[in-house]
């Protein structure tokens, strides 16, 4: 699911998209004007006031998590891939059941704003908020980095802008209008937007997967004998396993690393975490993933009705050969069923989509530097809401800045190693020690950083020493070759691994407070002191 793409889609009319995406930015900018005037307190702005109801969040969740990977690049997947291109839809809902069983309603008892809150709970605090910011920043710049080069990507196959100055030109917009929204609206703000770009993806889905269904008369079994025979001679291949992780042994394994890390990385992404804050009680938390899982899990099966719509009305053939590859899937869809139209509004929701996630990155780890380094490292809790939420302004500021300038530079490159980064980082640093530091009475501050900082470590290391940047025709860098690491994703290593750094940092450390464990278990199952937590 790379964003590679070099030229504009024959027969669409660039300066409609411009036009539907401009207004879409208007009014969002609108909304976000009018949800700013309750921003005042430092809850406002990390949290929405804690104003949002489940429904509302499980929206805005949703919103977060169905990024342009999502969209463009599963559907893609499944138009090419078939079955195999499905997996990565089911990995992404599963990994829903880790957040909602495990995770989000202990999370929301537990914390005040970020992860930090919740590991520093009964650990030291300096060292550990250290360590979640570290973490955080890392999934979070990784996960822009390959947001703002898809935005170059998307302007180029949507838009019909060429040249790497134009496209440098609209990643900068789009960092900027992302600043705007953060600077102004704060998680208030960011959650509309979420909302909206939530209910124009789904809605715009629904319309196309109810379009291609009406050319088959309803009939999926109809559409899926239509992709095969498109496919020509190898269009058996698209209805069973195999055909894109099936020819080895170490792609089956590859599979499987990306399987752990995609369903165990959810639950441990901080923009989604952070989104458990804005709801005012721990039975909203709960309904939040619910919703949200529904309208994922929805969305979903509108990409394989999508992908293999795709398949059967455009063709393998001319997807591959399109500017983007498997990217212009959709996109290619929407041109063939509606015209110049419907492929507008489908490139307004592809760029709603990629500035909605990169402002709910932003603001998460502007939080997370302002309210764990800043307020509880440098200032040692000494410092007020009104300077703390200044720091976070500046800090998304220079986020931003930093992601525009990389978005510029990874513009062309194959970034889906960079997505597969963010996860498996997730998987590997955050997790384990979020469910240590929640279920397990021993753990400590030494086990808490070696996780996090071992699991980062490792994670990186692996990526690095992959075939996903050097050694293959489809790495980051073609021309030379420096993978010793045979897989592509490194979860079936580092996350194994992680879990033991952060058991044996504990066992060799002598550290132990059972009091605060027990304070802790209280609240995180009960919710018993979270409000006065949240008040001071």
């Amino acid at each position: 699911m790379n964003f590679d793409i070099a030229a504009g889609v024959e027969g669409s009319n660039p300066l409609l998209n411009i036009l539907i995406f401009a207004a879409f930015v208007v009014i969002t900018l609108v909304i976000v004007f009018r949800a700013s005037r309750n921003t005042k307190t430092a809850s406002d702005y990390y949290a929405a006031g804690r104003a949002f109801t489940g429904p509302q969040n499980g929206i805005a969740i949703s919103g977060d998590y169905l990024s342009a990977a999502s969209f463009l690049g599963i559907a893609g997947a499944i138009a090419i891939n078939g079955y195999d291109g499905f997996l990565y839809s089911i990995g992404f809902l599963v990994a829903w059941l880790v957040a909602l069983l495990l995770v989000a309603e202990l999370l929301r008892n537990t914390g005040k704003f970020t992860m930090g809150d919740v590991l520093a709970f009964r650990m030291k605090q300096r060292p550990v908020r250290a360590a979640a910011a570290t973490s955080t920043l890392a999934v979070s710049f990784f996960y822009l980095l390959a947001q703002m080069a898809g935005a170059g990507g998307l302007v180029a196959l949507l838009l019909g802008v060429e040249g790497g100055g134009a496209q440098a030109i609209v990643i900068a917009v789009v960092g900027i209008i992302m600043i705007a929204y953060v600077l102004i609206g704060g998680m208030k703000g960011t959650t509309w937007v979420q909302i909206i770009k939530a209910a124009l993806l789904i809605v715009g889905a629904l319309v196309i997967t109810l379009w291609v269904l009406g050319k088959y008369n309803f009939n999926f079994s109809s559409l899926l004998q239509a992709a095969v025979d498109k496919a020509g001679k190898a269009g058996e291949t698209l209805l069973g396993p195999g055909k894109q992780y099936g020819a080895t042994g170490t792609s089956k394994l590859d599979f499987f690393s990306l399987g752990i890390a995609l369903v165990l990385g959810t639950a441990g992404l901080p923009h989604v975490l952070m989104r458990f804050y804005t709801v005012p009680t721990a039975r909203d938390a709960r309904r939040s993933v619910v919703w949200a899982i529904v309208l994922i899990g929805v969305f979903y099966l509108f990409t394989l009705v999508l992908g293999y719509g795709a398949g059967a009305l455009v063709g393998p053939d001319t997807i591959k050969k399109a500017p983007g590859g498997v990217n212009s899937a959709a996109p290619l869809l929407a041109l063939e069923l509606g015209g110049p139209v419907l492929l507008g509004l489908i490139s307004a929701v592809a760029f709603a989509t990629i500035l909605a996630v990169v402002a709910g990155l932003t603001i998460t780890a502007s939080a997370s530097f302002a309210h764990d380094v800043y307020a509880n490292v440098v200032k040692r809790g000494k410092t007020s809401p009104d300077s703390e939420v200044k720091v976070a302004r500046i800090t998304a500021v220079v986020i931003g800045a930093l992601a525009i300038g990389g978005g510029i530079l990874a513009n062309g490159q194959n970034v889906a190693f960079l997505v597969a980064l963010a996860f498996a980082v997730a998987a590997s640093a955050n997790l384990p020690t979020i469910l240590y530091s929640l279920f397990w009475k021993r753990f400590n501050t030494q086990g808490a950083l070696w996780s996090i900082y071992g699991g980062l470590a490792i994670t990186i290391v692996l990526i690095v020493f992959s075939p996903a940047v050097s050694g293959k025709s489809t790495s980051m860098i073609k021309t030379v070759d420096f993978a010793w690491f045979p897989l592509s994703n490194p979860g079936i290593v580092s996350i194994p691994a992680a879990f033991i750094l952060g058991w044996l940092g504990t066992v060799l450390s002598k550290e132990h407070d059972e009091k605060k464990y027990a304070e802790m278990e209280v609240r995180s199952l009960t919710g018993a002191g979270a409000e006065k937590a949240v008040a001071h």
